[in-house]
C-alpha cells in the first residue's frame, strides 16, 4: 500500500490551507482530524487514525515573518515531523534538527549546492529530505542557476534516500500529480514522495507506477481520502 504521509502548512501558530503556493490567501484549516486549526490537535488526531509521520511547512520561517519551531517540536513529541523551514544552508539544517526528525532541503530557498553537499558530509542521509520545488514546469530556486535535469544529475551524485517531487502549482488544487514530472524523474522512483494536488485517483496511479509514499493534504484533511485505505 502506498504510504501517504499528511501534510500541513503553519502561520500564526496554526494550520492553514490555500492554493497553487499563494501563500498571503491562506485560511485556518478545516480538517476531519481535529476540531480547529491547532497544530497539536490536528497531529494527535493523525495519530489516532494510523499516521506514522507527518509533513510541516513553517510559511512564517520561510517568507522570513516570524516562526513557529516550538509548535514544530510539541507535535514532534506526538508524530515524527519532516520539516520543512525553508533551510538556505548547513547552519540552518542543524538549527533545526533540534526540531524535527527529518529536515527537507527545498530548491526553492537553497543557497547554493556547496551548501547542500556540506550537509550530506556531515550528517546522516536518514535525516535528510531533499524537496524538488517546481513552479509552472520550472525548478522554484532563488538562488540556484540550474534546470531540472541539472538539478537531477546532482541528485544522482548525492544520492539521498528521500526526494519530494514538490509542483507548487498544484497544491490544494486536487487536479492530480504532475505526469511530465514524474516521467522526469522516472529513474528515481523508489526515493520519490509525490506532492501537490493528489487525489483519490492519482493515489491509484501512483501505486500502480511504483511511487511508495506520496504527500497529502487537501484531499486527506475533508476527508476524501484515508490515511490507510
Amino acid at each position: 500500500m502506498i504510504k501517504k504521509i499528511p501534510v500541513i502548512d503553519l502561520k500564526q501558530h496554526q494550520a492553514v490551507s490555500g492554493k497553487s503556493g499563494m501563500r498571503d490567501k491562506y485560511q485556518p484549516l478545516k480538517t476531519v482530524f481535529a476540531k480547529s486549526a491547532n497544530p497539536v490537535e490536528i497531529a494527535q488526531g493523525l495519530k489516532l487514525n494510523g499516521a506514522t509521520e507527518m509533513y510541516i511547512a513553517d510559511l512564517d520561517l520561510i517568507e522570513s515573518v516570524g516562526h513557529n519551531i516550538n509548535d514544530i517540536k510539541m507535535v514532534n513529541t506526538i508524530l515524527p515531523v519532516i520539516f520543512d523551514g525553508g533551510v538556505k544552508n548547513c547552519e540552518g539544517f542543524e538549527f533545526f534538527l533540534n526540531y524535527a526528525y527529518k529536515i527537507i532541503i527545498p530548491t526553492e530557498t537553497l543557497e547554493s549546492i556547496d551548501e547542500m553537499r556540506k550537509i550530506f558530509e556531515k550528517y546522516p542521509k536518514e535525516r535528510i529530505v531533499i524537496s524538488v520545488d517546481v513552479k509552472n514546469g520550472e525548478l522554484l530556486a532563488k538562488h540556484l542557476n540550474l534546470n531540472l535535469s541539472e538539478f537531477k544529475e546532482i541528485l544522482k551524485e548525492l544520492d539521498p534516500n528521500d526526494i519530494i517531487i514538490l509542483d507548487i502549482s498544484s497544491v490544494g488544487t486536487e487536479r492530480g500529480y504532475n505526469k511530465k514530472l514524474l516521467e522526469e524523474f522516472g529513474d528515481l522512483k523508489e526515493k520519490l514522495i509525490i506532492g501537490g494536488g493528489l487525489n483519490k485517483d492519482s493515489l491509484v496511479e501512483l501505486e500502480s507506477l511504483g511511487i511508495k509514499k506520496v504527500l497529502i493534504g487537501t484531499s486527506l484533511h475533508s476527508g476524501e481520502v484515508k490515511l490507510l485505505d
